[in-house]
């Protein structure tokens, strides 16, 4: 058995919310070192990543002082100024849009690939130690702190360990922390399209009582054929529509993407291949057992419908960034118990509550019974024209 000297902190799992929280402590002047099973592969542009997010402002920033969002954006992202939300059963739609609330842009579509790529080469830069490949086998921890050992037979100590490794984190199983999932029976497809009506850099969804369908405008890399009308699809489907989508020739996909989006867009070309992931609401338990916290999916799992998982996962780095820093400027332990207590409380009942109002909205949206049918509609209608309420929602989502 191999051992290194003590760190003060051990990131598990390389992910954009691990990858950030490793290089967040780093930046703060903390010994860290991140273990990851697998390296991911180098971003290539002519390879599009079928995983994106709809990134919040609060984020991007949060990225911009880690030293990672200029190489991002300068790279390819999209910014979107506009988002449109309506329902299949009628009623007025709820929009968004930059203008009015006066902002040069409402948050950015990027790929997955792209944020872990920028992440990653930032890692060695700050001096973030890098395990990989290496998986986490056991568990060993105090008051004094942590002893992760490896597959490899090495042994880390620190006096604090993050899970970042995802919704099936081997971490947070071997801390003892049960996570409690609610199976939605639906899977979200994604791919890449061209509308046949330009995106106008927006963001649309519509809710269908199979699940809400949603176009993010993506970003054309200078293709003129595809300028403005290219766009990421997340389309949420009960399971045997999903495969039956994914199994469809391209020009049925493509008849039944037009209708599902009412022909607002027009019609659709397909240029992606088609893949689908199952749909789940989970949250752990806890945040934290003694010196062992938990961030991102290994602490919560969301429906994809507002786009906000990441951006939830990214907002624990933060808060966990503001800990530190409290932490030093007093003088105290990172990982004092009052001060993981009190994170973890603040964390786990934000993500609780995104969670579940998430889960709220897709049953309230994904069902065809007579009441919500009637009311839905008209409730975002009357958001929509309470300009106070779209700027208070807005800035929720946003983080700021």
């Amino acid at each position: 058995m191999n051992r290194r000297g003590a760190l003060d902190a051990l990131v598990v799992g390389g992910g954009v919310v691990g990858a950030a929280s490793a290089l967040m402590l780093a930046r703060e002047g903390l010994q860290v070192a991140l273990v990851e099973a697998r390296a991911p592969e180098p971003w290539r542009r002519e390879a599009r990543d079928l995983r994106v997010y709809a990134f919040a402002p609060d984020n991007a920033a949060l990225l911009d002082a880690l030293g990672a969002w200029e190489r991002i954006a300068a790279t390819r992202v999209q910014p979107y100024r506009g988002m449109h939300v309506w329902d299949a059963a009628g009623g007025a739609p709820l929009a968004f849009d930059a203008d009015a609330l006066g902002q040069p842009q409402l948050g950015w579509i990027v790929e997955n690939g792209l944020l872990v790529d920028a992440l990653w080469n930032a890692l060695p830069v700050a001096g973030v130690r890098v395990h990989c490949p290496a998986r986490v086998e056991t568990l060993e921890q105090d008051d004094d702190g942590v002893r992760l050992g490896l597959d490899d037979g090495l042994v880390l100590e620190a006096r604090l360990a993050i899970a970042a490794d995802g919704g099936h984190s081997a971490l947070r199983k071997l801390a003892g922390i049960d996570a409690k999932a609610h199976d939605y029976g639906q899977r979200g497809l994604v791919a890449f399209v061209a509308s046949e009506a330009p995106h106008r850099d927006t963001c649309w969804q519509r809710f269908l009582p199979t699940g809400p369908v949603a176009l993010l405008p993506f970003n054309a890399d200078g293709d003129a054929a595809l300028q403005g009308r290219l766009g990421s699809i997340v389309w949420t489907l009960p399971d045997a529509d999903a495969q039956r989508l994914l199994d469809a020739p391209p020009e049925q996909f493509e008849r039944e993407l037009s209708a599902a989006f009412g022909g607002e867009l027009g019609g659709f070309n397909l240029h992606s291949a088609r893949a689908a992931f199952p749909l789940r609401r989970q949250l752990a338990q806890r945040q934290v057992e003694g010196r062992v916290l938990l961030v991102g999916d290994a602490a919560h799992v969301m429906h994809p419908l507002a786009g906000q998982g990441v951006n939830h996962g990214l907002r624990d780095v933060s808060a966990l960034r503001e800990m530190v820093r409290d932490a030093q400027a007093r003088g105290g332990d990172i990982a004092s118990t009052a001060r993981l207590a009190r994170w973890a409380r603040v964390r786990r009942s934000e993500n609780a509550l995104g969670a579940y109002s998430f889960d709220v909205i897709n049953r309230l949206y994904s069902n065809d019974a007579l009441l919500p049918t009637l009311l839905r509609g008209h409730a975002l209608g009357l958001a929509g024209r309470m300009p106070p309420l779209v700027r208070a929602l807005w800035r929720h989502a946003a983080g700021v």
